[in-house]
């Protein structure tokens, strides 16, 4: 038999909860406590790591627009100030929906950075994620794609990093040429992804009279996807106002179809016809905004027809996430 391991006692090495190493999860806990790390402090570590955080945007300027180009929008970018300004040798940080490849981040031969939103993390906190390829990107050699890895439970979010003065003002493009200076003479395996892409991506516009509004172009209809802030039943209550009063269309032949939740907002989509254009859309959108802020602002209960309204759009909510 093997021997056993003496065990540690507690009390020993008098460390507090805050100042608990990370260590192999088979070793013994630094605490003191004698069990393994993964089964004493590691546990509660490993579960900071993995828990959902509804709302990984929130406090970041834009945190609309943010979800918008996490799930909806093909391609756009937007630059980024980080807190204390960009270090040496860093030009530029761009936020861009996806790079090629699927890779997390890119460090430009030039040294700029581009940071993809729409990868898959390896953790509940898309915000820390971000945050830690971000902070891999910035100390990656020139010229190479930063890969996925994992970040500690401790570690920085995009709260700390980008600088909450800085505005959040999406480019959107209709391909992904963005992603190389030079794209005829990138290497066959990006212009290939780059081809790929393009062939995918959905013709999308953001309406400039009115927040984190996306129009997009489908083959048999046209679409509005228009991030909210609002807490979502007081939303909801508003838009069943609107609904049951005949008012929450954005115009003949345009129908509010239901809505998706994402990142913890509500995304309330309508259905427009399909010669209705962006531009189409400004000037009933921005009336639609000034309608919902007036049912926003009531506190009085929901008639019978308004809570069956609300049912109905409550039925056709879809999570994204």
């Amino acid at each position: 038999m093997a021997k056993k391991r003496p065990q540690t006692k507690a009390g020993k090495q008098q460390l507090k909860d805050g100042e608990i190493p990370v260590v192999g999860a088979r070793e013994p806990c630094p605490c003191g406590s004698g069990r393994r790390y993964k089964a004493c402090h590691g546990r509660a570590a490993a579960q900071a790591v993995t828990e959902l955080v509804h709302r990984p945007f929130e406090g970041l300027a834009g945190e609309c627009d943010w979800v918008a180009l996490r799930e909806l929008v093909p391609a756009a970018t937007v630059e980024l100030a980080l807190k204390g300004g960009l270090p040496e040798g860093v030009p530029s940080v761009t936020l861009a929906t996806v790079l090629p490849m699927a890779w997390p981040a890119l460090r430009r031969d030039d040294g700029s950075v581009l940071l993809a939103l729409q990868n898959d993390t390896p953790s509940g906190d898309l915000s820390r994620d971000l945050a830690g390829t971000l902070q891999r990107a910035l100390d990656a050699e020139p010229g190479s794609p930063v890969a996925a890895q994992g970040v500690p439970a401790d570690g920085p979010r995009l709260q700390d990093l980008l600088d909450p003065e800085a505005t959040f003002e999406p480019t959107i493009h209709s391909g992904f040429e963005f992603w190389v200076p030079d794209a005829e003479n990138s290497t066959p395996e990006v212009s290939a992804s780059l081809e790929r892409a393009n062939e995918a991506a959905i013709p999308t516009t953001r309406l400039s009279g009115v927040d984190a509004a996306y129009w997009c172009e489908t083959p048999e209809k046209n679409h509005l996807r228009w991030v909210m802030p609002h807490p979502e039943e007081q939303l909801l209550d508003a838009l069943a106002r609107l609904h049951a009063a005949g008012t929450s269309s954005l115009g003949e032949g345009t129908r509010l179809v239901g809505s998706f939740r994402a990142h913890g907002l509500m995304v309330p989509v309508w259905d427009l016809p399909s010669a209705m254009g962006a531009e189409d859309c400004e000037k009933p959108a921005a009336e639609l905004a000034e309608r919902l802020a007036q049912a926003l602002a009531s506190d009085a209960p929901l008639t019978a027809e308004e809570r069956r309204a609300r049912g109905g759009l409550t039925n056709r909510q879809v999570t994204l996430s």
